[in-house]
């Protein structure tokens, strides 16, 4: 049977979803048939876009559809996400996840309860470059990263850990390994132009010695996403906006020298739209029965290094005198208990 969708919130990245689940349908892979927001004007406009039904309820699509997109305020992932899963809707949930790590484990219930698929849009892993660069990645030693962004008003209702590091946390905890415990974690943070952080530093050190230096910023004069990282004879250097992706190895002297050189290989890009990648994989998990790229459980473990990230930089503000909205009294007890 062909896969019936819908997207749940059509705001700025909601849009987006909407626009590629449109662009599927006319590829003959899926049948689009609703998109969901809670403003009416702007339910029917996207609607009259890609020629679907809308909806300002999404308690409606129950029973119209087989998979959906989430791209609502993440203080409704947990609500929407466990009714349609437990309905057997599948989801594909932006991050992150959701508030606490018992809201992400009230979703991961609900996705086994009602034998649906839940997928965590971490769309940096779909990156074209760091997808070529995956296979050729192991043991990696040392990271730093870097994702600065100019400042917008979207995303205020979150601190920059959870918009913007958590990418990296994701990503880092994928290469080293899922199953790799991060034994310690220091962050600062500090607000800027809104009352929660907006410029943070985490450091990451892992069970396997590896360890991670994360900066994130949105209050940038420029767009940077790069990250560099070295592992046994390698130092790779990943430019995420660029699609560009380099591995530098120790090369055999030459010319009857004794010192070994450098060889630097430009790793050869799929050029993919992340997004477009990310949601063909869900549909793809769906289809065939798969696991998702990116389970609840992964997206779970993002949360709590997030979590973790936050709690580390509301023990270090007094010291720096600063006085923001941390993370909700909930949030840090959930984390308290993780670490446990």
């Amino acid at each position: 049977m062909t896969l019936r969708t819908a997207v749940i919130g059509v705001g700025h990245l909601g849009r987006q979803h909407a626009r590629i689940h449109s662009n599927l349908a006319d590829e003959g892979v899926s049948q689009f048939v609703s998109v969901c927001d809670v403003d009416e004007q702007t339910a029917r406009t996207i609607a009259s876009e890609r020629h679907v039904d809308w909806t300002t309820d999404w308690r409606q699509l129950a029973g119209k559809v087989d998979a959906v997109s989430l791209a609502v305020p993440t203080a409704s992932h947990c609500e929407i996400a466990c009714a349609l899963l437990e309905t057997g809707i599948h989801v594909l949930v932006e991050k992150p996840i959701a508030r606490t790590l018992d809201e992400a484990d009230e979703m991961i219930a609900a996705a086994a309860k009602g034998g649906a698929l839940l997928q965590v849009g971490h769309l940096e892993r779909f990156n074209p470059a760091l997808m070529a660069l995956r296979p050729h990645v192991r043991n990696p030693l040392y990271f730093e990263i870097h994702r600065v962004g100019e400042f917008t008003a979207r995303s205020l209702d979150i601190d920059v850990v959870l918009d913007l590091m958590i990418h990296d946390l994701d990503v880092v905890q994928w290469l080293v390994g899922e199953d790799v415990e991060v034994t310690e974690l220091h962050a600062v943070g500090i607000p800027i132009l809104t009352d929660k952080v907006d410029a943070a530093n985490a450091r990451l050190e892992f069970a396997s010695g590896a360890v991670a230096n994360i900066t994130a910023s949105r209050v940038g004069t420029e767009k940077i996403r790069k990250m560099r990282f070295f592992q046994p004879h390698d130092y790779i250097a990943v430019d995420y906006t660029t699609n560009h992706a380099t591995i530098s190895s120790l090369a055999p002297p030459s010319g009857g020298g004794v010192w070994p050189g450098v060889q630097t290989k430009k790793l050869e890009i799929v050029n993919v739209e992340p997004l477009r990648a990310e949601i063909v994989a869900f549909f793809s998990s769906v289809r065939d029965g798969r696991p998702a790229a990116v389970s609840g459980p992964e997206g779970r473990n993002a949360l709590a290094l997030a979590l973790r990230a936050l709690q580390r930089i509301a023990e270090h503000a007094p010291k720096v005198r600063v006085d923001e909205d941390l993370p909700e009294e909930s949030a840090i007890a959930s984390v308290r208990e993780a670490d446990k």
